[in-house]
C-alpha cells in the first residue's frame, strides 16, 4: 500500500486544487525581453476573430502587440466565409508578405489555421506554428473530473466523459481520434480506457489486479505504454493498440511513472524512485540510464518534444514546482518556469519552443501556455470557470 500512494504521489494529483471553488487570477508571468521579440498589429473585422487572434499573438515568445508604437509586421485577418478567413501580412514599404484564404472546421479554427500560416512565415526562426493544436484535458466544470477537449485556447470546448467518477491523464492517439485514460469508472479502481471520439464509444483497455495508470501512445500509434501495479510494485508495460502482446519493460522495487516514447519510438523517458528522477531506457527492454542530476532531488511527468528529440520538458521542485527542460545534447537540465506558483505537467506544442503547463495554487488550477526561451506565461482556461490540469497536445 506505502508503494501505491508513492505512485499516486509521483503523478502530481493535488486533489485540494482540483476540486477548489472558482479559478483565482493565477498563471500569468510578464517578462520584458522587447529585443528579441517582433513588435506586430494583429487585427480582425469581427470582434469574437479579433480577440482571438490578439489573444493568440499575445501568447506567443517571438511576438508582441505593438498597440499603437512602430511595428515590423501587419497582420490582418478577414472572415470570408461561414469558415473562412483570410490572412494578409504586410512589412513596411516591402509591401505584401502574405495574403492566402484559409479554410477550417468553423471560423475560429479557420482564424487559427491562418495565424499559424502568418507565424511560419513572419517568425524568422523557423518555428512551426502552434495555434491548431488541440487539448484533451481534466476538468470539473459538471462538478466531477471528466475529461474535456477544445481548440488551444480553450474554445470549442466539449465534455468527453460522464462517468461520474475520478478520471485522470487523457492523452491523445497521433491520429487524434482516440483519447486513452484512466477513471474509476465500473471497478471503483483504476482502470485504463479507450474512447473513440467518432463514435464516443468507450472500451476497457487495461484492467488487471492493482493500478492500472499512466498509459500513452507511441508515435507510430501501434503501441501504448502504461504503469501497471499487479506485481506489488508500480512497472511499465509496453502492449499493441488493443491491450495484447503486454509486455513487462522494468522490474524493481523502486516506484515508477509516467512513461513517454521518444520522438522516434525507440526509448522510453519516465520517472522512477529514488527522488524521483528520470530515466530513459530502450523500448525493447535493458538497463535504465539516468538522465537527470543536479537541478532537483524531485524530478517529474515528462514529455518528450516531437520537434527536437534533444528537449525533454519535465516537472522538478526547487522550494515551489516548476517546469523545467533537459537537453540531452548537452545533459544538462535549467528551470525555464519563474512563477509565484506551481507549475505541473508540461505538454510540448508543436514549435518546441512553447508549452501547455498547469500552473496550481491551493485553490485552483489553470491551464497556461509558456514560452521555455523567456518564462512569459499565459493563463488560457480561466473562462471556464473551473480547475482544469493534465492537459494532452495533440497537433493535426
Amino acid at each position: 500500500m506505502q508503494k501505491i500512494l508513492r505512485f499516486f504521489l509521483l503523478l502530481g494529483l493535488l486533489l485540494p486544487a482540483l476540486r477548489a471553488q472558482g479559478v483565482r487570477d493565477i498563471g500569468a508571468v510578464v517578462v520584458n525581453n522587447d529585443s528579441k521579440t517582433l513588435p506586430v498589429r494583429v487585427s480582425a473585422n469581427t470582434p469574437e476573430l479579433n480577440a482571438l487572434a490578439n489573444q493568440a499573438f499575445r501568447a506567443h515568445g517571438r511576438y508582441r502587440l505593438a498597440g499603437s508604437g512602430p511595428y515590423v509586421y501587419d497582420i490582418k485577418f478577414t472572415l470570408v466565409g461561414a469558415q473562412q478567413v483570410r490572412v494578409d501580412v504586410t512589412r513596411g514599404s516591402a509591401g505584401a508578405v502574405l495574403s492566402e484564404t484559409v479554410s477550417g472546421t468553423s471560423a475560429r479554427n479557420a482564424l487559427l489555421r491562418a495565424a499559424d500560416l502568418a507565424v511560419e512565415r513572419t517568425n524568422g526562426l523557423g518555428l512551426k506554428g502552434f495555434f491548431t493544436a488541440r487539448l484533451a484535458f481534466i476538468s470539473e466544470r459538471t462538478g466531477k473530473p471528466e475529461i474535456y477537449t477544445s481548440d488551444l485556447f480553450c474554445g470549442e470546448v466539449k465534455q468527453i466523459t460522464r462517468d461520474n467518477a475520478f478520471a485522470l491523464t487523457p492523452r491523445w492517439s497521433p491520429d487524434g481520434t482516440r483519447i486513452i485514460y484512466t477513471s474509476y469508472y465500473g471497478s471503483g479502481f483504476p482502470d485504463i480506457y479507450l474512447i473513440d471520439l467518432a463514435s464516443m464509444r468507450r472500451d476497457v483497455f487495461m484492467r488487471v489486479k492493482g493500478t492500472n495508470q499512466g498509459a500513452r501512445f507511441s508515435p507510430n500509434g501501434r503501441q501504448v505504454a502504461m504503469v501497471l501495479s499487479g506485481t506489488g510494485t508500480p512497472e511499465i508495460y509496453i502492449s499493441d493498440t488493443l491491450g495484447h502482446g503486454l509486455a513487462r519493460k522494468t522490474q524493481s522495487d523502486a516506484v515508477k511513472s509516467s512513461p513517454c516514447f521518444s520522438p522516434d519510438g525507440s526509448r522510453l523517458v519516465f520517472s522512477s524512485e529514488p527522488g524521483p528522477q528520470l530515466y530513459i531506457m530502450p523500448v525493447g527492454g535493458g538497463g535504465m540510464q539516468r538522465v537527470t542530476a543536479g537541478i532537483s532531488n524531485y524530478c517529474a511527468e515528462p514529455d518528450w518534444s516531437r520537434a527536437d528529440p534533444n528537449k525533454i520538458a519535465f516537472t522538478c521542485r526547487v522550494g515551489s514546482y516548476q517546469v523545467a527542460v533537459l537537453d540531452l545534447a548537452s545533459g544538462r537540465s535549467a528551470q525555464v518556469s519563474h512563477a509565484p506558483f506551481d507549475a505541473q505537467e508540461p505538454a510540448w506544442l508543436a514549435d518546441g519552443r512553447h508549452l501547455i503547463y498547469t500552473a496550481r495554487d491551493r485553490r485552483s488550477s489553470v491551464l497556461c501556455i509558456l514560452d521555455t526561451e523567456t518564462g512569459a506565461s499565459m493563463p488560457i482556461s480561466q473562462g471556464l470557470g473551473s480547475s482544469c490540469l493534465q492537459a494532452s497536445v495533440w497537433t493535426p
